[in-house]
């Protein structure tokens, strides 16, 4: 790896921007373009001064042949404990079946509602069902509703606590010991298929899932346009569910590779990120069950996860667009 490169690689992983690094020098933001495109080499004293901001040695940013940074005894409290192979494999195999239980809770939370609505719109259509009334559907579906809520909880809180010792590799600086990254590395790569396949299913299902809603729409049925609802939810949350699970998978990677979303200065970002999501779709179900109870509407309330999908992603994208700003 040239100079130039480790550079590169030394600045990502920092954060910092070629102005950012730049300043902390005081030189200008071309002198590091022009290290960085290989077009000029730093003199002797700069050289000194980036193995001293880098904590690195001077002989891994000279010598080509040196591939994995050097660091010098200043940045052992920075770099924080080692991940060895078999803690490695042992993280990667907890995300793996949290990514499962994530997304099965996931699947249950979005097709909770669907007794609800399909006891809902029986009553409301026939004036009961058999000897249950109206009221009585509604009871019905809103116990089975929270039992199935409880049930997603419960996979999510066990999802988290089975990995819970690996936590620090959120909060923590870490590092990770030698032959730890070529094995991440060849995991992902063999990953990559079934990760594109996933998403691939995911964005099928959620894209077609309206089309039972207008199939059944067209008969002119108010009952099968309830039916239309619930296999809409079932296949939105099955869509869901194979994001879910090849995300979590692909993030707990990324996680030990620092790749991604994971590279030092972009987790600020991230959990910025997940605030957001985590107070949106808190408002959003608030907004919800409000709507559903003040107005007992609950066969068509459903449109405001529909609508809400859309706004949230508009709101994803220009959080983005102001990160990427700001940047």
């Amino acid at each position: 790896m040239i100079f130039a490169d480790k550079i590169i690689k030394l600045r990502k992983k920092n954060g910092w921007s070629q102005e950012e690094l730049a300043n902390k020098l005081g030189v200008s933001r071309q002198a590091v373009s022009k290290w960085e495109a290989a077009q000029t080499v730093p003199d002797l004293n700069r050289i000194l001064e980036l193995a001293s901001l880098f904590s690195v040695t001077t002989d891994y940013l000279l010598k080509d042949e040196i591939e994995n940074e050097e660091y010098t005894s200043e940045n052992e409290e920075k770099t924080g404990r080692k991940i060895s192979l078999s803690e490695a494999n042992e993280y990667l195999a907890l995300r793996k079946s949290s990514a499962l239980k994530i997304a099965v809770g996931t699947f249950l939370c979005t097709v909770s509602p669907v007794l609800l609505i399909l006891l809902g719109g029986l009553s409301s259509l026939h004036g009961g069902i058999g000897k249950l009334s109206e009221d009585g559907a509604g009871i019905i579906g809103l116990c089975v509703l929270f039992v199935v809520v409880t049930a997603a909880v419960v996979l999510f809180v066990l999802a988290g606590s089975g990995s819970a010792e690996y936590a620090f590799l959120e909060k923590e600086p870490f590092e990770t010991e030698y032959g730890v990254e070529g094995m991440v590395k060849n995991c992902k790569k063999s990953f990559r298929a079934q990760y594109m396949r996933y998403n691939i299913i995911g964005i099928c299902l959620c894209i077609l899932s309206p089309i039972p809603l207008f199939i059944f729409a067209l008969s002119e049925s108010e009952l099968l346009a309830v039916a239309g609802v619930c296999v809409l939810l079932v296949l939105a949350g099955s869509g869901a569910a194979f994001f879910v699970n090849a995300g979590v998978r692909n993030a707990s990677m990324e996680r030990l590779l620092k790749e991604g979303e994971f590279e030092a200065g972009k987790k600020e970002k991230t959990r910025l990120k997940e605030g957001i999501s985590t107070v949106y779709w808190l408002v959003v179900t608030a907004i919800y069950l409000g709507v559903s109870f003040s107005t007992n509407e609950w066969k068509s309330t459903w449109i405001i996860w529909a609508v809400s999908g859309i706004i949230y992603a508009v709101v994803i994208n220009i959080v983005k667009l102001i990160i990427k700003d700001n940047d």
